[in-house]
């Protein structure tokens, strides 16, 4: 094969890559967009428009020191989904019913359970939920209403990149092992995924002096076997280190 063979059947290959990333494969997370704080929907570097999942966003909490409810709304601005709290939030948490997809023979995702496509090879519901630290934590973060699927912090957040930080995943407000972590969303969305232990925990370097958006899957039990076979549980925490005074 030529070397323009190769290149464009490189770029064939890459663009099948990229159109076979399933939607079940993205999620939430928040982030500063001028400096005011967003719901995000995607993976890696690709920024969404999540406009049009607002309707999928099925809860938007916030949450002050004490962990206790702050009233907060969603504001669309253009192509991005703000977020408005009454007063100066400690957490942000989010959750996105992203529906029913199956899986293919041929590697197709389809919007539809297997009720609809009984030769899938996979059919399952897939739930996204983030959470989001704004401001100092003085206490250990509890498990969140809502939020199924909850990666927390075990300790203090360091505050230099590089330092090990261990992260506790709850399903249902439980310590959960199996779940599947990755330390970089948005930089590093195809990393090894490193399994929770017994105790739902998993140790990791934290992996930048910015933004960082952990994430964890975890897959449950279906919650009707007529049109799936599983539900596929994404959560993301995000949390950001400053860099030194300018």
């Amino acid at each position: 094969m030529r070397p323009v063979e190769r290149l464009v059947s490189a770029l064939m290959l890459a663009g099948l890559v990229t159109a076979a990333v399933p939607a079940d494969a993205h999620g939430i997370w928040f982030a500063s967009r001028a400096k005011q704080p967003a719901l995000i929907y995607g993976i890696g570097a690709d920024d969404l428009d999540a406009v049009k999942r607002q309707p999928l966003v099925e809860k938007i909490s916030a949450f002050d020191a004490s962990f206790q409810p702050i009233p907060a709304v969603l504001r669309v601005s253009g192509p991005v989904l703000y977020v408005d709290a009454e007063s100066q939030p400690t957490l942000l948490a989010a959750v996105l019913n992203n529906g029913t997809w199956s899986k293919m023979k041929d590697g197709e995702f389809v919007k539809k359970g297997r009720d609809e496509a009984p030769d899938a090879v996979l059919s399952e519901k897939t739930m996204k939920y983030a959470v989001g630290v704004q401001g100092p934590l003085t206490a250990a973060i509890p498990p969140l209403p809502g939020q199924s699927l909850q990666i927390v912090p075990v300790g203090a957040i360091p505050e230099k990149l590089g330092a090990p930080l261990t992260y506790k995943v709850l399903f249902m407000g439980k310590p959960v092992a199996g779940a599947r972590l990755i330390n970089d969303m948005i930089n590093d969305p195809d990393a090894k995924e490193v399994a929770t232990k017994a105790d739902g925990t998993v140790t990791l370097p934290v992996r930048n002096q910015g933004l960082n958006v952990i994430r964890a899957v975890y897959d449950g039990p279906a919650d009707d076997r007529k049109k799936v076979d599983r539900i596929e549980y994404t959560a993301t925490l995000s949390y950001t280190l400053a860099h030194a005074p300018e």
